[in-house]
């Protein structure tokens, strides 16, 4: 014959078996709390990194509309850049920081020297070529926009 569940001895197995299942159980729940906490740092880090990139972003397309807006850059804006990419290092990889620093700001310092020995030079050979040079410069800048969201698109994306 079985015994009967009223016996004291299966109220004590149960009472010794209720103590790790409510331990496992408390584990469980804890790992998936510490599982989700995770997840959401690793989303705001995330989020971090793309506002970081995002404002180096503005900073380079800012001087390209400037650039293609005006003759010339106004008081400042090269510094203004130079500072707002400077990071770059840190947040994108190598050839970003170089096309920065050995291309933009490069041609975009060309660009505002072109404009301000043009003033100086008389009316004739030199003076179109200084002109010229300034408009491959500004063709060269309108193209930067189309590369310059191809060069931040892998940097600017959130993968799901």
């Amino acid at each position: 014959m079985l015994p009967s569940i009223s016996e004291p001895h299966w109220a004590q197995l149960l009472s010794w078996l209720s103590t790790p299942l409510v331990a496992v159980v408390a584990a469980i729940f804890a790992g998936m709390i510490a599982y989700r906490q995770w997840r959401t740092a690793q989303n705001r880090l995330k989020l971090d990194l793309f506002d970081r990139r995002f404002v180096v972003y503005e900073t380079v397309l800012n001087l390209l509309i400037s650039i293609m807006n005006n003759e010339q850059l106004k008081q400042g804006e090269l510094s203004k850049f130079s500072l707002g990419t400077r990071q770059a290092k840190w947040l994108f990889n190598d050839e970003i920081a170089d096309y920065f620093q050995n291309q933009l700001y490069a041609k975009a310092n060309k660009f505002q020297t072109l404009y301000v020995i043009l003033d100086s030079l008389p009316i004739g050979e030199e003076r179109n070529e200084n002109v010229r040079k300034q408009s491959e410069l500004k063709k060269w800048f309108r193209e930067q926009l189309i590369i310059l969201d191809q060069k931040f698109a892998p940097f600017l994306k959130f993968k799901h």
